[in-house]
């Protein structure tokens, strides 16, 4: 490293936000200057994550409202991976899972559990919507608004998207925890709680919910949880079904967590399809996104990481049929599956097109009421005030 003369030479380093934070710029805004020593002239670049916690009712009355989250949780991926700024960068989405009002949970913790932090595992976070059960209780909403607050690792970067979604049907204002101090502090951390009840559009009202939403910006939102949801069969839904299959053996499973992550993406596939078709099929289209990324177990997704090194992994790491190959043959193979993938994502992608197109064409009324459709609507509003658009 070269040691600088007493003169102390500077530069000056031009760092625009838009290269550093995510969608919410200004292209009129001229860049800000900061002086920096010559050694240090950029700031690395911060992803560009959206952060959702999802806030779910498990008291008995809330069989529909978990049934909803199961399968409509692919319709809200497939919706979100078309999301991008306007400088043409893609948000990452991170998703939390906490339950509440279930007499399954500790009456010390409020009947409140953290069942998922924010993660981008699409697999993990099926996963644990599926391990949902409903079951008396009380339900706290702003006892669980703040322990979410205060437990999850909320991104502090005000132009990213941070979003609360809790759905429930008891008053907002019920438990000792007053739900506006829970407010005040998702304002002060840039959190926007939208609320969904379940339940009556005015009693919602009556009952604290469309307060709970507007003090930090929020949407608030009235589903019929109960509602049976149709979905329309088309011609194209068993040959996605089939090019799924087909896509799971583009896998290679790879470390510690291999074998029992390419297992969970079956069973996982499986929880869609004993929903009901349909849902089996978004599920393929979400696994043929951008946001489905399995590079913690996966090699071909690893192999996309720059900072991934075949080399660093020990050869008992390695599947069987890698085991005996060499670094370049390991590289052959890896690239084979996925220019495998790759076209299967593709035919998934362009047979979902139709698809669409025929549910479009047989759609009978609008769809209204469900869990899917207040998230999307409340996530695209929210978003555009951070410059980002949909496809």
């Amino acid at each position: 490293m070269k040691i600088l003369k007493p003169l102390g030479l500077m530069s000056i380093a031009l760092l625009t936000l838009s290269s550093v934070y995510a969608c919410n710029f200004n292209e009129n805004k001229k860049p800000i200057e900061l002086i920096a020593q010559a050694t240090n002239t950029s700031e690395p670049k911060k992803d560009n994550i959206v952060q959702i916690a999802l806030l779910l009712d498990t008291s008995n009355s809330m069989d529909g409202l978990i049934s909803q989250a199961k399968s409509q949780l692919w319709d809200i991926v497939n919706e979100f991976s078309l999301a991008k700024c306007k400088n043409d960068a893609r948000p990452k989405l991170q998703i939390a899972i906490y339950q509440y009002g279930n007499d399954n949970l500790s009456a010390n913790e409020g009947y409140i559990q953290q069942v998922l932090g924010f993660s981008s595992d699409l697999d993990e976070i099926s996963e644990k919507l599926f391990s949902l059960t409903t079951n008396g209780g009380e339900e706290y909403c702003g006892k669980v608004l703040q322990t979410s607050l205060q437990q999850l690792p909320w991104n502090n970067n005000p132009d990213l998207l941070r979003m609360i979604f809790i759905a429930g049907n008891e008053p907002f204002n019920q438990g000792r925890y007053n739900y506006t101090t829970a407010l005040t502090n998702a304002n002060e951390k840039g959190v926007t709680v939208n609320t969904i009840f379940c339940g009556n559009y005015e009693l919602g009202i009556n009952t604290n919910w469309k307060k709970g939403a507007t003090m930090t910006g929020g949407e608030y939102m009235a589903i019929d949880h109960n509602k049976e949801i149709v979905h329309i069969n088309t011609p194209y839904d068993d040959i996605i079904i089939k090019l799924n299959s087909k896509l799971n053996t583009t896998y290679i499973s790879y470390g510690s967590l291999g074998q029992t992550k390419y297992k969970a993406q079956s069973v996982q596939d499986e929880n869609a399809l004993e929903m009901e078709e349909a849902v089996a099929v978004k599920r393929a289209v979400s696994k043929s996104s951008r946001l489905y990324n399995n590079k913690k177990w996966d090699l071909v997704d690893a192999y996309e990481d720059d900072a991934f090194e075949i080399s660093a992994i020990e050869k008992d790491d390695l599947p069987d049929v890698l085991k005996n190959k060499n670094e370049d043959e390991i590289k052959k193979y890896i690239e084979t599956k996925k220019t495998e993938r790759v076209q299967i994502q593709k035919e998934i992608q362009a047979y979902n097109s139709k698809r669409l197109s025929y549910i479009a064409e047989h759609q009978e009324g609008e769809k209204s009421g469900e869990l899917e459709n207040a998230m999307v609507k409340a996530i695209k509003k929210q978003a555009e005030s951070k410059n980002y658009n949909w496809e």
